[in-house]
């Protein structure tokens, strides 16, 4: 059984902006079927999207159990205003416009939160993000706000400041984790945390011709070896591709086999205990 913890259905893996246009008029249900029969062929029971405002997800969720799958769907993201997140998420100005979201969300039937707390990797400069990572204290209430309400937290989270300050406060999952260090590293093992690192977004890039190769090839490097770090510290790691994100196609076995090459030999072992921990908590 192979397991995404970490797609857009909304996403093509080739044009962000076309892919969403493809929803605009309501949710293309076709599109749906073909890429959960994608998944169905090669053998995909568990996918957890990281979420859309259109309702994409929610759509595939109805849908997935007509091909033997398992779907979980936070229905949008939220993210701050003014931050990373706003093109794909639903956006909140405060901490009480965010805890009514979170609660519209109960009402909506969303299965988890997923919070956008950081910026993205410039692929063409190592060990730079788009933006700092939202204060610790705010990362503390957007979580502590979640659980309070029954959910688990999926977050979207680059930067070992920012990727430890979701651990310490006890979020459930933390979603590409880039340039993460020991201390990061050493809170997410000693508080649960499931790592997704969606190496995929990185290592298919390669060759690619987008951006600069020697930067890749070094933000892949520290990646992978923070993945085998964090596997040797006990950690939790769970498959994620990011599926839909440029280069990143659905159905895609790319992370499969760069976790291989991260973890060696106990690569099964590990990615089963992750798939265990996501698949109870989410």
């Amino acid at each position: 059984m192979r397991c995404d913890c970490h797609i857009h259905m909304v996403l093509d893996g080739a044009d962000w902006k076309r892919a969403i246009a493809r929803h605009s008029g309501g949710v293309d249900e076709v599109w749906v079927r073909r890429v959960l029969e994608t998944y169905q062929k090669l053998g995909f029971a568990y996918l957890r999207d990281g979420g859309d405002r259109w309702g994409v997800g929610a759509k595939a969720r109805s849908l997935a159990g007509e091909y033997g799958i398992t779907y979980r769907t936070p229905l949008s993201p939220l993210c701050a205003q003014g931050h990373y997140g706003g093109f794909i998420g639903e956006k909140y100005e405060n901490l009480s416009q965010y805890a009514a979201m979170v609660t519209q969300k109960r009402a909506e039937g969303a299965d988890f939160i997923k919070i956008m707390i950081s910026g993205l990797m410039d692929f063409d400069r190592f060990g730079v993000l788009t933006e700092d990572g939202l204060p610790p204290e705010t990362i503390r209430e957007l979580i502590h706000i979640a659980h309070e309400e029954g959910f688990a937290v999926m977050a979207h989270a680059n930067g070992a400041r920012t990727v430890e300050a979701a651990a310490l406060a006890g979020v459930d999952s933390v979603e590409h984790g880039a340039y993460l260090d020991t201390d990061a590293l050493h809170a997410m093992r000693e508080n649960g945390t499931v790592w997704v690192p969606t190496l995929s977004t990185i290592g298919n890039l390669r060759g690619m011709g987008r951006f600069d190769e020697t930067a890749v090839a070094a933000i892949l490097e520290s990646a992978m070896e923070n993945v085998a770090a964090f596997a040797a510290m006990g950690g939790l790691i769970a498959p994620g591709t990011d599926a839909g994100a440029w280069a990143v196609p659905h159905g895609s076995l790319s992370e499969y086999a760069l976790l291989e090459q991260a973890l060696g030999e106990n690569a099964e072992n590990v990615l089963s205990r992750g798939v265990a921990e996501i698949q109870r908590k989410f």
